[in-house]
């Protein structure tokens, strides 16, 4: 690590540091030093926080005490700063992968992806699995044969929103929801069916939408109870009209942490999306209503966007697929503008395979000229001949979770080896902490960049307790701390360049903690847990710090039912392998997965 020096942490050079099982590097716990808050306390904190001459002392014993002056403030270091983690592309031949044309319609890269998927006589009977989910092919034939038409399962929909929403549940899956608008475009793709036109296989499926992409004719509140006033929704985002190209019934917008400042998923003012393994507990953040309605069988798919683990996180809570794309693979307009160097759509899904025909319905250039985003790839999936892979495991890391998820994500990598003969390669992640730190100075200040004129218009006040408390860190970030921050961005995109030199990707836990309860203080004020926030991201940060495809997969259960997943993060732009490891890994587990206490069957008895 260094020697501390002034404070602040003297970092070797890069090319000092040795990145083997046996470096001299010290792993660094989070060592979080703020009690939780919430309620009474919360406000009483908050009204300190905004007094000036208070809140600037509290404020700098907080980054004190939290290692951000030690770590970033004041590290000492030879790199320069790396802003934006856009990488550059070489071409090279990869096996079972097939490579697409620009210029493809969103429905045609689709086909594409649907000709990537097994055939019908390879795939498990279904009483091979203890629970299955219904995937978009299910759906799609389902409507093909007549058996039930895009009308039916949306209104079957609107009875589960409903439902799902009223006294005595209270999940809180969506912020918004027009019965109306469901059920027009499910008219519309029942009459396509009827003539035997469907779009795509996507035609008549429904896909939610996280409140922070644009998707009309809903405002997009990212939310909050103001945002959506001052920059109110013109038009989908460029995400969203590719999957209404390809005849997806867009069913509403999601529920989530607000301004995506926060990892519970808890918000004051639409209510807390609950787990549907468990709806006495979180659903994780930010993404926490996308990943709570896929896991509830709302929805076989639904769009988050990641910043800090926003996709993956949820989805490892809630037992479900998250996969957040190489930073630009897919266009980013339309998205609230709250984390422009970190923050990339992703898709939450029930399976591997619905996650890879989704991902190619969006990706490619937001505008024909580009040439920034190199040529989509999609993997050819199969249950069996899976090339032999390299896994890159940093031990102290990844074992710095609880004893349950790394037990179960230990028996995963065993499985890999046993039935596959994949290698683990023991190597050193250095200065994993000074990664999440000097992330969240990135996000913090790319937010109070974003809204800052915002917030001098009533933003602050209308906003959360808990937010209130974020935006105010966010504000103390100074040209220093935000400038080394982008020292360690380039530090550590020379590590990792490193490290996949020695592995195809990267293993871990997606979280340290499983989804914990839902305080009752919490539910007014929002809630103030750095602790459990601390280890809810652990795992998440160099898939946006860096600009890395990452995926999260189902691999099994703590001693009280909660889900667990394990994540494998990727070189630049290599989403097709990235995919074909997931789609490995969920084959070895999907067995054994479970069915969830809050639970809709959208295609009964078809």
């Amino acid at each position: 690590m260094g020697l501390i020096k002034d404070n602040g942490i003297v970092y070797k050079s890069v090319n000092d540091v040795d990145l083997g099982p046996h470096t001299d590097q010290t792993y660094i716990h989070a060592d979080v030093k703020a009690p939780r808050m919430a309620g009474l306390i919360a406000k009483v904190f908050v009204w300190f926080l905004e007094m000036k001459l208070i809140g600037n002392i509290l404020l700098y014993f907080l980054k004190k005490n939290n290692r951000i002056q030690q770590l970033v403030s004041y590290g000492v270091m030879e790199d320069s700063p790396l802003y934006v983690p856009l990488h550059h592309y070489e071409d090279f031949e990869e096996e079972e992968v097939k490579s697409l044309s620009h210029g493809l319609s969103p429905a045609e890269q689709v086909q594409h992806a649907i000709n990537c998927l097994p055939s019908s006589d390879t795939r498990l009977q279904d009483s091979y699995f203890s629970f299955r989910r219904w995937k978009i092919l299910d759906y799609s034939r389902a409507y093909s044969s007549r058996k039930i038409t895009p009308l039916v399962v949306a209104e079957r929909l609107i009875s589960a929103i409903e439902q799902s929403s009223g006294p005595g549940m209270d999940m809180s899956f969506f912020i918004s929801y027009e019965a109306r608008d469901i059920l027009r475009q499910a008219t519309e793709s029942t009459l396509r069916y009827q003539r035997g036109e469907p779009i795509s296989v996507l035609d008549g499926v429904p896909i939610a939408i996280k409140d922070e992409i644009d998707c009309m004719p809903y405002p997009t509140t990212g939310g909050s109870k103001w945002l959506h006033k001052l920059r109110p929704c013109k038009e989908d985002a460029c995400c969203v009209k590719r999957l209404r190209l390809c005849g997806a019934i867009l069913v509403g917008k999601t529920n989530m942490h607000e301004l995506g400042a926060g990892t519970s998923g808890i918000n004051p003012h639409y209510g807390t999306p609950r787990n549907p393994y468990n709806p006495k507990r979180i659903s994780g953040g930010s993404s926490s209503g996308s990943a709570a309605v896929v896991c509830a069988g709302l929805c076989p798919v639904a769009l988050g966007v990641d910043g800090g683990g926003s996709v993956r996180m949820p989805a490892a809570l809630c037992g479900v697929v998250g996969f957040k794309p190489s930073f630009g693979r897919i266009p980013h307009s339309g998205v609230l503008p709250l984390n422009w160097t970190v923050g990339m759509v992703g898709v939450l899904a029930g399976t591997v395979e619905d996650s890879l025909i989704v991902y190619a319905a969006m990706s490619g250039q937001s505008e024909p000229h580009q040439s920034t985003v190199p040529r989509l790839k999609l993997p050819m999936l199969k249950h069996s001949n899976v090339s032999s892979i390299r896994l890159a495991k940093s031990d102290e890391w990844f074992n710095d979770c609880s004893d349950d998820i790394r037990a179960c994500c230990l028996r995963a990598l065993g499985s890999l080896h046993k039935l596959y003969g994949w290698e683990t390669v023991e190597v050193t992640i250095p200065d994993v902490e000074a990664m999440r730190l000097a992330h969240y100075v990135t996000i913090g200040s790319e937010c109070t960049a974003s809204i800052a004129h915002h917030l001098e218009n009533k933003g602050r006040s209308e906003s959360g307790w808990d937010v209130r408390v974020a935006l105010s860190i966010y504000g103390s970030f100074d040209s220093r701390d935000y400038l080394n921050a982008q020292r360690i961005r380039n530090r550590q995109m020379k590590f990792h360049e490193k490290i996949f030199r020695m592995a195809d990707v990267i293993v871990s836990p997606m979280v340290g903690v499983t989804a914990y309860e839902i305080k009752d203080d919490a539910q007014e004020t929002g809630e103030l847990d750095y602790v459990n926030g601390a280890a809810l991201v652990r795992y998440s940060i160099a898939g946006n710090f860096l600009g890395l495809p990452a995926v999260t997969v189902p691999v099994g259960y703590d001693r009280l039912g909660l889900p667990i997943g394990i994540q494998f993060i990727g070189k630049p732009w290599s989403e097709a392998k990235l995919i074909q490891i997931a789609y490995a890994m969920e084959a070895l587990c999907e067995a054994e997965y479970k069915k969830p206490q809050v639970f809709y069957d959208l295609l009964g008895e078809c």
